[in-house]
């Protein structure tokens, strides 16, 4: 079996978009880009970038991030930047570098020649910061961490200014230096710009800048001990890389004044910083670090398993990338924090899948059904239409025999009102084929009903009667003949709780997990044609919903994991809106 992408990327870079990609709405950061531009801010030039940090697998949050910075520099004419912001050695891994960029490119986005590291510019880092020493606007600092948080202050007092603020510049540069050869153990000093410890914004309260870390870095080894925190790296990096517009998340507002003041102090390229809301989710959580507890703790099998929101999770699942930017568009960039109902992704891939993908017949609880009047060893084969949506598609054969699998469910010995699938002295259509009418049913000493013994019209094939009479259901099948085994994986919401974060006092937020968010069902029988499915492939079980084959699958062992169901919840969520 091999891997079939999902997509094609062009190799210039830009993305190829397809036509069930949403087109972007004029939002404010784009109406922001837009205004400078018209007033020949940076002489017209876009450059966006976009930097996540290497310490775990990007999500669907991330995708909406990644689409904006990508598109909108390419909607101005502009490039984005791929830059790994990792100054934190004790959760970066060269694992994650390397997976972040796959995840970009199965989304369909390329940075071309602009891949980027905050480890590039440690050099330059330490640099700026002796700068900053030297001319009396940081400091080195010896406080523990409780006397750090009296002299902070809180969000209603001021803080105090440490014993340390006032250290002598050379002493300053002294210490800053043997931070930097390794003369003292993790935790021992700090480097704090000098800014104002009565600032009513907390982040200018002298933010440290440096701190001690003797952990080896995935790039650069045990060369440095100390590492830039991220508030002084990240100003200073887009700097470098003469980024116009930085597009961070909201929670990066209260920070914007102290991104603009190292650019100032510095005297370097003048980014500019906008932020929009943070993604969120229902019925998962959208942090790379409770997604990491999940999986330390084995609730989920990996980074990559199914009910993770992952894009390497949603891809193993069956989403595409067309339908995962789909669902960026749709969602949009905001101001405020809001919650998107996964019902909304869910209906991106289902809108995605209904036109791309084939059509096959797969019973997932198979229920015996023999057909009376056909003769044994006789096979009667039956044209199957691929995919209605798209006329191209062409169609197949299917083996109609004596011996058949219904599903369990499309069969009640005693069925309420409303029921009109088979039942005994009912008669329904089989799809693609016959008129099927049950005559017996046989249980084994349980009671269970093992078989059903029915009778076919042969004049129905098709699935309509020359005199006219209709039939109320129409059920899928599968021949017993040529019928394969398979593994069936069905995946509902990891959490129940749409909220899994509101928790009474004294509860977690796995609480919530739900226990049944994987079922796993064997002995399905699927049509022989799928033996033919490539790793990732899309297929519609009819009347079931979307599913994939799974890398676990061998040529021996099919593995289907279900995308998604047939039925729409966003629809049915967008049509209670407007009652």
């Amino acid at each position: 079996m091999s891997w079939l992408p999902h997509h094609t990327l062009i190799q210039t870079g830009k993305l190829n978009m397809t036509t069930t990609d949403s087109k972007p709405s004029t939002d404010f950061v784009r109406q922001a880009i837009a205004d400078d531009v018209a007033k020949g801010k940076n002489d017209g030039h876009v450059h966006t970038r976009f930097p996540p940090e290497p310490n775990g697998y990007l999500h669907v949050g991330h995708a909406t991030a990644i689409a904006l910075n990508f598109m909108a520099a390419e909607e101005f004419g502009g490039k984005c930047n791929l830059r790994f912001d990792d100054t934190n050695p004790t959760k970066e891994e060269t694992e994650y570098v390397e997976g972040q960029m796959e995840d970009i490119r199965w989304l369909g986005f390329d940075w071309e020649d602009r891949l980027y590291f905050a480890s590039d510019y440690f050099d330059q880092l330490y640099e700026y910061a002796v700068q900053l020493i030297r001319e009396g606007k940081a400091y080195v600092e010896e406080l523990n961490a409780e006397d750090v948080r009296e002299y902070r202050g809180t969000l209603t007092e001021p803080g105090r200014d440490s014993p340390y603020r006032d250290r002598p510049i050379k002493e300053n540069l002294t210490l800053f230096e043997g931070m930097r050869e390794g003369e003292f153990d993790d935790g021992a000093y700090v480097l704090r710009a000098k800014i104002d410890m009565a600032s009513p914004n907390i982040n200018m309260r002298d933010p440290t800048m440096y701190r001690i870390r003797k952990v080896e870095h995935h790039r650069t080894g045990d060369e440095w001990c100390i590492y830039p925190m991220y508030d002084f790296a990240h100003p200073v990096s887009d700097a470098i890389e003469g980024v116009t517009h930085s597009l961070c998340s909201l929670e990066y507002e209260d920070h914007r004044p102290l991104y603009n003041w190292f650019l100032e102090e510095l005297d370097l390229f003048r980014s500019r910083q906008i932020e929009f809301a943070r993604f969120n989710m229902s019925h998962t959580v959208i942090s790379k670090r409770w997604l990491a507890q999940l999986v330390d703790n084995g609730d989920v099998t990996g980074w990559d398993d199914p009910r993770m929101p992952t894009l390497r999770a949603l891809r193993r699942k069956g989403y595409t990338p067309e339908a995962v930017r789909d669902f960026c568009a749709k969602v949009g960039i905001g101001k405020t924090n809001a919650t998107t109902e996964m019902a909304l992704l869910e209906s991106c891939i289902r809108e995605h899948l209904n036109k791309s993908a084939l059509r096959r017949m797969a019973v997932l609880k198979p229920l015996k059904v023999v057909i009376e009047n056909v003769p044994e060893g006789e096979i009667d084969y039956l044209d199957a239409g691929n995919n209605p949506e798209d006329i191209t598609a062409g169609t197949r054969k299917v083996a109609f025999s004596r011996t058949l699998y219904i599903e369990r469910d499309d069969f009640m010995e005693d069925p309420p009102r409303r029921f009109y699938r088979l039942t005994l002295g009912r008669e329904v259509r089989l799809r693609y084929g016959y008129f099927i009418k049950c005559t017996e049913v046989i249980k084994n000493d349980s009671g269970e009903v093992v078989e059903l013994r029915c009778t076919y019209d042969p004049n129905t094939r098709g699935g309509s009667a020359p005199d006219g009479r209709k039939v109320r259901a129409t059920l899928h099948w599968v021949s017993a003949d040529t019928a394969l085994d398979a593994e069936v994986r069905l995946y509902e919401h990891l959490f129940a709780a749409a909220n899994p974060h509101d928790v009474p006092v004294g509860g977690d937020w796995r609480d919530s997990l739900n226990p049944d968010s994987l079922t796993t069902l064997f002995g399905c029988k699927v049509e022989p044609s799928l033996k033919d499915a490539s790793i990732g492939e899309s297929v519609q079980f009819e009347r079931q919903g979307y599913f994939c084959l799974d890398p676990d699958a061998s040529d021996d062992h099919l593995v289907f994991n279900r995308t998604v169901p047939l039925r729409d919840t966003w629809a049915r969520i967008q049509k209670q809106g407007t009652r």
